[in-house]
């Protein structure tokens, strides 16, 4: 039901835009009460990101359960490139991004979201069991990965969602010169 209410809310902001559009406009094009639709999202903006949440909590999981011996950077390009390879590049994503990029609340909030996954990654890369790595290089790592990720969406959003995001990850991965020595000054 969850992601039904966010098709069709995704659906209203495309037409309407986000600020025209009412939670009560949302709950009635889905058929539903207001108060149902706080039961499924807490507010307006939630609806946006309903997907988000999800995978980036399973990215973390798995970039805590890489092998000790694989290097930070290794690990976040063999986690990331997985998972880039596993979303789903629909219609409603590429609106979706759209619609984000258009709205000054939302592009505050998945700053906000940004924020908070960058550093539960940090946390993952650093707490691997029998890896040594300190908190200033987990952040750079995780940072310069995530930078790779706003790249490839921000291409694949001015490429009407033509560009291919898998090789556009791998370049970006490449581009990207990470010293496998690095350490705190």
């Amino acid at each position: 039901m969850r992601a039904e209410l966010a098709e069709v809310a995704i659906g209203l902001f495309a037409r309407q835009g986000f600020d025209d559009t009412t939670v009560e406009d949302i709950a009635r094009a889905a058929g539903m009460t207001k108060r149902s639709f706080f039961r499924y999202f807490p507010t307006k903006e939630d609806v946006v990101f309903d997907g988000v949440d999800l995978t980036g909590e399973k990215v973390v999981a798995d970039i805590a359960a890489r092998p000790a011996e694989e290097d930070p950077w290794d690990s976040l390009h063999h986690v990331l490139r997985a998972w880039q390879e596993e979303i789903h590049a629909s219609e409603q994503v590429l609106a979706t991004l759209r619609l984000i990029e258009a709205t000054p609340a939302l592009v505050g909030r998945l700053h906000q979201r940004r924020t908070e996954w960058r550093r539960r990654v940090s946390d993952a890369l650093q707490g691997r069991l029998g890896v040594d790595i300190d908190a200033y290089t987990a952040d750079l790592l995780t940072n310069a990965a995530t930078a790779v990720l706003d790249a490839v969406s921000s291409q694949w959003v001015r490429t009407n969602g033509h560009a291919n995001r898998s090789a556009l990850l791998e370049q970006g991965f490449i581009q990207v010169h990470v010293n496998r020595n690095l350490r705190q000054a």
